[in-house]
This record gives C-alpha cells, sequence and structure tokens, in this order.
C-alpha cells in the first residue's frame, strides 16, 4: 500500500458535538495578540500569515500552531497546501485538532472543505522509503480531529478523499521507483493489481499479442531490450447505461536510455520518471471505484523500456502502427510518442467521446514551460475546455499550446507515411503534438505532456521532493464531472 498515513488516523466532529474547540478559530494576523504572542515575536518567526505558513506559538497549553491561509479567497488547492503544512508542522505531535475545514466550508462547500482538508493531511505524510535499508520513522501523528459543519456524510468524504490519496500516492510510488526495480512486466502487474482490487476489467497484451495486434510502435521500442513489453487495459463499466466513454491513454517507458541514439548521463539520469502518464492513469484508475460514475472509463498503458541492445531500432529504420501508418524512426529516442501511437490508434477504434494522453514527452516541453505546467493540445475545443476546466478545478497547472497545420510538413518522409521527429530545430513540444494527432482519427482528443510537473526538486505543500502524481486529480475531475 502507498505510504501514507492511514485513513483511520481521520476522525471528525461536528462543531457542535466538541465545546472545546472553541478557541481554535480563525484570527488575523493582529489577532495573535490574543494568545499572548507579540509582534516582536512574529517579526523574528517571520510569520506573515501567508498561505501554508507554520509558526509554533510560544506559551501555550495545549500546543497551538497558526497556520497562514493568506488575503486572497481560498480555492481547494489552497486549503489542500494549509492542511499540508500543518500536517508536517504537528507531525512530532500525536494527536492534533484542527477547525480548518470549517473555516473554508462556507467558500467551497462543507463537503470539498472536508475532503480537501484531509487529502492534504495524508498527502503531505507520504514518503518513499521501500528501497531503504533503514526507513524513516516519518510521522508520529495517530489521530486527527477534523472539525467539520454539522449534517455532512463524514464516512463518504472520508472514502473519497482516501481513494485521491492513495490514488496519487500509488502514481508517486511508481514514478520514484528506480528503472531496474520496475520493469514493463511489473508496471502491467501493478496494473492488474489495481483492476482486480477495484473491480475492473483487465486485458494485457505480451509480446505475441502485440505483434497479431500490429503494434509496431511499442514492438520498435522494445526491440534492444531484454525485457517484454506490455499493453494494458483496465475498464470501468457502470452499472446502468453508460452516458459517454472516455479513453485515459498513458506513456509507460519504465526507462529511456535513448536506443541507439543514447542520452548523455545528464539526460538519461532521471529516465525513470519516464512512465509517468501510465503512472498517472493506474492511479486515476485506482480510485473510480470510489466515486462509480455513469459512463464507460478505459485506461490504457503502453509500457516498455527503451535500450540500446543488439536487435534495436535504428535510425532510418520504419514501424508499421496499428492504425496502417508507418513512420521512419530518425531518431530512436523519440520513442514516447511511437508507443502512444499504438495505444491512441486502439482508443480512437471505439469512436470514444474523448481521448487524453499523458507522456512526459519532450524535454522541449519543460524549456518552454518550466517545471509546474504541463502543456496540453488538441483537435476539438470542446475537449479542450474539458480538461482545462478539470485541471483548474483539480489544481493542477495547464498551459494551452497550438497545434499548427503549418508545422505538419516537418514530419513529411520520403520513405513512410511520416517521420518520428520534425525536420526543424524548433517548436520541438508543438511537433510531438501533431505526431500523435495522426493516430486519432476523428476522435476528440487531448494531449498533456508533463515532462516539467511529474516531479518537484522541492518540498512545497502537499508535495514532498520527487515524484508528484500529477494527472491524477485533472483525471479524477474530467470523470467525476463529465
Amino acid at each position: 500500500m502507498p505510504n501514507v498515513l492511514p485513513i483511520s488516523s481521520m476522525v471528525v466532529a461536528s462543531d457542535a458535538d466538541d465545546e472545546s474547540v472553541a478557541r481554535d478559530r480563525p484570527i488575523t494576523g493582529n489577532d495573535l495578540e490574543t494568545l499572548g504572542v507579540s509582534d516582536n515575536f512574529l517579526a523574528a518567526s517571520g510569520f506573515e500569515a501567508k498561505l501554508g505558513q507554520a509558526a509554533l506559538l510560544p506559551e501555550q497549553s495545549p500546543v497551538v500552531i497558526a497556520i497562514g491561509l493568506g488575503t486572497e479567497e481560498l480555492t481547494v488547492a489552497d486549503v489542500r497546501s494549509a492542511a499540508a503544512s500543518l500536517s508536517r508542522a504537528c507531525e512530532q505531535l500525536e494527536s492534533v485538532t484542527t477547525l480548518l475545514p470549517l473555516v473554508a466550508a462556507p467558500t467551497l462547500g462543507a463537503e470539498v472543505a472536508l475532503q480537501a482538508v484531509i487529502e492534504g493531511f495524508l498527502l503531505a505524510s507520504y514518503r518513499f522509503d521501500e528501497l531503504k535499508g533503514f526507513p524513516e520513522s516519518g510521522s508520529r501523528l495517530n489521530r486527527i480531529t477534523l472539525i467539520a459543519p454539522d449534517g455532512i456524510d463524514s464516512d463518504v468524504v472520508l472514502k473519497k478523499a482516501g481513494a485521491v490519496a492513495d490514488a496519487i500516492a500509488l502514481a508517486r510510488d511508481l514514478v520514484n521507483r528506480p528503472g531496474g526495480s520496475l520493469t514493463a512486466v511489473q508496471l502491467a502487474d501493478e496494473a492488474v493489481a489495481v483492476g482486480d482490487s477495484s473491480g475492473l476489467e483487465v486485458e494485457v497484451w505480451d509480446r505475441d499479442r502485440l505483434t497479431e495486434e500490429g503494434c509496431g510502435g511499442i514492438l520498435g521500442v522494445n526491440a534492444g531490450s531484454s525485457e517484454e513489453p506490455r499493453l494494458v487495459r483496465l475498464t470501468w463499466r457502470p452499472k446502468g447505461e453508460s452516458r459517454a466513454t472516455l479513453h485515459l491513454v498513458g506513456k509507460g517507458i519504465t526507462f529511456d536510455t535513448g536506443g541507439l541514439n543514447l542520452k548523455t548521463f545528464e539526460g538519461m539520469k532521471e529516465m525513470k520518471i519516464d512512465m509517468g502518464g501510465a503512472a498517472a492513469v493506474i492511479g486515476a484508475m485506482s480510485a473510480i471505484s470510489a466515486y462509480s460514475p455513469d459512463i464507460t472509463v478505459i485506461g490504457t498503458c503502453c509500457c516498455t523500456d527503451n535500450q540500446p541492445g543488439p536487435n534495436a531500432t535504428k535510425p532510418g529504420d520504419v514501424l508499421h502502427i496499428r492504425n496502417g501508418k508507418t513512420v521512419e524512426v530518425l531518431n530512436t529516442d523519440a520513442e514516447g510518442r511511437l508507443v502512444l501511437a499504438d495505444g491512441l490508434s486502439l482508443a480512437a477504434e471505439d469512436k470514444p467521446d474523448l481521448v487524453i494522453d499523458l507522456a512526459t514527452l519532450t524535454g522541449a516541453c519543460l524549456v518552454a514551460l518550466g517545471q509546474k505546467y504541463a502543456g496540453l493540445m488538441g483537435n476539438d475545443e470542446g475537449a479542450i475546455s474539458r480538461v482545462e476546466t478539470a485541471a483548474t478545478q483539480a489544481g493542477e497547472r495547464v498551459w494551452h499550446l497550438p497545434l499548427p497545420p503549418e508545422y505538419r510538413k516537418q514530419l513529411d518522409s520520403q520513405t513512410a507515411d511520416l517521420q518520428n521527429i520534425g525536420s526543424g530545430r524548433f517548436g520541438g513540444t508543438l511537433v510531438a503534438g501533431l505526431f500523435l494527432q495522426e493516430f486519432v482519427g476523428d476522435s476528440p482528443w487531448v494531449h498533456l505532456d508533463i515532462a516539467g510537473p511529474v516531479t518537484t526538486d522541492d518540498t512545497e505543500g502537499e508535495f514532498p521532493k520527487g515524484a508528484t502524481g500529477f494527472g491524477v486529480r485533472t483525471l479524477l475531475e474530467l470523470v467525476t464531472g463529465w
């Protein structure tokens, strides 16, 4: 199980049930003086009540921790961040009581506020220590009392919040694992375990099945590897009539050396993260059953590593993709788009209402947008708007990039239907998006290049250093808000 605080440590109490929390209330920076805190102390501690700031107030019994909420109207992401800061500030305490759900309820709604606080506490406690010989002890917290408005179904909120936190923690675990600890077969096994435990339909294609199904993109990338490739499909079907069908497609390159176009050390050392798209899909599918949406959701993960073995695909080789198109491989390090070509072709065959793929696709997207934004491209304005709205509600940053038709000629090949890299030096993210568009047919489609936000270098809010689980929330918002 993902390494976060157990949901059983959470206790939800009504403000009408617990008179002892009357002094635990939202106050301004100036009001801290009512707790015996001087201006000199505030100045020395640097506490300005900015969002997520924490300060342990002196000479208080029981211990009082001030958490800043900023000056702007609270968002769901703000509340998660504040709860995460509180979680870290009191991790050496055995119990804590907070009114944060009650404070945020008038702005966000009682259930949304409570779920945000629970998720913030859980995700701030995440740690990846499964490979350590001497794991750290972690948080001492074993009881968190959350004061919320009366009249809400806290059991339902706890179930949903726990499912989301576990889904994001699972995605983080998968991305944090080294390539030697997560082969394509092992990643597929993780997806199968999620499907079995969540009541999903599970389908796994091995190398023979991939050959039968004409998935030349995945097979071409896998050709230099000693490890088997896999394509995994997880399907949620509602009990009643399905209102729509959504396909989620994830790039699952468990380690990317670049193939024969070998990466440098600097380019290769972090390439265990190259399956972040598949991790987001697996994570999101693990939480679907907690929401029981009345739409069909299919998650497809295209899994292999990219190695420079003796049988590896060579620059100039031509691969046959599932939808019948052929691709001249001019750079074996542009492999993610090749495996996605098969996954997108397969998804488009069902004529779904939306196909969305997630991939750590291009370094060019990092150059353009930095580490906090994902690049968003698509072929349908309605679909783009849906995903942008879902990402905003999820608190995940995306930026809409164009798919300029005038750049399509960069993919023209004299040998095959198209080549896997552009003929120019610039606009690499956009050209990669144009390549993917060749394999979605007429289906509404959105692509998220998550190369930047798949990891973070700093501990901030609900995010510890390392994998973030980016994309899980957006996918869940997209599904539950359909």
